[in-house]
């Protein structure tokens, strides 16, 4: 069999991907980084979960994705593919994990692949680490690429920002993407940049490409989970969707949960042994 249909019940792979591309049905992708989370995610027939090294915020509180390590990572992606059935699982490669050498990239891709159990890493550039993606590429190693806003590198950006606004750069952009697609990457993540330029990337590469804050006219979405869930308080994006509002919730059965304490209602007979 070539690859599975996504009303299949059977695993979603990277074959899927350049298939979903191919039939025009769009790819589906949410961050996980725990087991209660990802079973969820990956129960509601999500095609990709992404561990993303947005943990180093979401889960663990720093201001940026650039603390989180590689065995941080690989707690929080052990924990997520423990859950999952059906949907691909991708972990970043955390910042420093693939740019100091190949063999350190390779080393590092290594041992996420053998100690998660994932079906590919995620790298963050073009040009400046081809050759590293082709090593893990033959390898035998997975690799979904990154272009764009990549947070890896917010500090030579100055910010979170569009990206690839300007000419120049929008074509640094699409020769970047077309050169990871030739060297093997299975789907690039397009983030923060002109809804054009991504159709535009789109059209050009035979991998899949998943944007945020990039259009609809990418091949699927992501989005961080905590965000599109109303978990994340003040953070709004433009190119965020709330499809609830679980701080509320969370807040609400929170301080019920306290008052009934407080007033001695909690336990009751029924719930006491």
């Amino acid at each position: 069999m070539s690859g599975y249909l996504t009303t299949d019940s059977k695993k979603i792979t990277t074959q899927s991907f350049r298939e979903m591309k191919q039939r025009g049905e769009k790819i589906t992708m949410l961050t996980a980084y725990d087991f209660t989370m990802a079973a969820i995610v990956d129960s509601s027939g999500v095609d990709c979960i992404l561990v993303g090294d947005s943990a180093s915020n979401v889960m663990a509180g720093n201001e940026d994705t650039l603390p989180i390590t590689v065995d941080e990572m690989i707690y929080h992606a052990r924990s997520v593919k423990r859950a999952v059935k059906r949907a691909l699982v991708i972990c970043d490669m955390p910042f420093g994990s693939y740019q100091i050498s190949r063999e350190e990239a390779l080393r590092n891709a290594i041992k996420i692949m053998k100690e998660t159990g994932v079906d590919a890493v995620k790298v963050e550039g073009g040009a400046d680490i081809l050759d590293t993606v082709k090593v893990l590429i033959a390898a035998g190693i997975p690799v979904c690429g990154h272009l764009g806003l990549t947070p890896q590198s917010i500090h030579k950006f100055g910010g979170y920002g569009l990206r690839a606004k300007d000419e120049p750069e929008a074509d640094q952009l699409l020769a970047d993407a077309l050169a990871l697609d030739a060297a093997g990457c299975f789907a690039i993540v397009l983030e923060k940049v002109p809804a054009r330029l991504a159709a535009k990337v789109t059209k050009a590469v035979s991998c899949a490409t998943i944007g945020i804050g990039a259009g609809c006219e990418t091949d699927g979405q992501v989005l961080v989970s905590a965000d599109m869930l109303g978990m994340t308080n003040g953070f709004r994006p433009r190119f965020l969707r709330l499809y609830a509002d679980l701080l509320t919730v969370i807040r609400n059965a929170v301080n019920c949960y306290s008052e009934d304490v407080k007033r001695s209602a909690f336990p009751s007979k029924d719930e006491s042994y």
